[in-house]
């Protein structure tokens, strides 16, 4: 999926601190934290989940939805960086 080895990295270290984040959720719950604590916490996991999503989408649409082995038109990249903006708009 990843189409590079840094883009895979990258994508790896975001899931790898999403992981932490869910941790840290149960340890909350598991410790009877403060609801405004655990919402918090559920708050950057879900965050830090949209910002993983956007990454993928955007990855998807530059590689698959556009050709990778022709130059978009100008039309087309402007088409896809406005898909992409509004994604990642959406996501936040």
């Amino acid at each position: 999926m990843a189409h590079t080895l840094e883009e895979k990295k990258k994508l790896l270290n975001r899931v790898r601190r999403i992981r932490g984040q869910v941790d840290a959720i149960e340890r909350a719950l598991d410790q009877e934290a403060e609801c405004s604590d655990v919402l918090h916490n559920i708050s950057a996991c879900r965050g830090a989940m949209d910002a993983l999503m956007a990454e993928v989408i955007e990855g998807h649409i530059r590689f698959h939805v556009l050709d990778p082995k022709t130059a978009p038109t100008d039309e087309q990249a402007q088409a896809a960086d406005d898909l992409i903006h509004a994604l990642r708009a959406y996501l936040k």
